[in-house]
């Protein structure tokens, strides 16, 4: 058998399969936790003077694909699990909390929406460094913009 129709076959009928009256594909990939590390200044610790905190552990991710009909869905979620530390000048414990996810839908226009709330809680009062960011894009079908919202914050608290 020629190479070639080997290799395009699975695309052709993957290609079929995503014609208008085609079931959902659907690929998830969930529950995928890996090992990070990563700094992050704090600028409220330290009293006021501000620390960088080396921060280790796991995080957890969740991924689904999604092609059908409609288009194509793309979800995607991210959360600390376990993510701890101390600061590099302190040594004041740390623990990181939050969530971010993204969700991206296609079917002529695009529609984006991407939320991050990420959070380093420090022991004592008033070294709590909270990351907050809400982001919505649309594109119609024509490549035009529709819609644009960032809404971005860091407090300290």
């Amino acid at each position: 058998m020629n190479r070639k129709i080997v290799l395009l076959a699975p695309l052709a009928v993957v290609l079929a399969l995503l014609g208008s009256a085609a079931p959902a594909l659907a690929a998830t990939v969930s529950n995928m936790s890996f090992p990070i590390a990563f700094n992050v200044f704090v600028p409220c610790a330290n009293g006021g003077a501000g620390e960088v905190v080396a921060l280790t552990g796991d995080l957890h991710d969740r991924f689904d694909l999604t092609f059908d009909s409609d288009g194509m869905r793309v979800d995607i979620h991210d959360n600390p699990q376990g993510i701890n530390g101390r600061g590099l000048t302190t040594g004041d414990k740390y623990q990181a909390t939050g969530v971010t996810s993204l969700s991206l839908r296609s079917a002529g226009s695009i529609e984006l929406t991407y939320i991050d709330n990420f959070r380093i809680i420090g022991q004592g009062p008033g070294n709590n460094f909270l990351f907050h960011d809400n982001l919505h894009l649309s594109i119609n079908a024509d490549g035009d913009v529709t819609a644009f919202h960032d809404n971005f914050k860091a407090d300290c608290k």
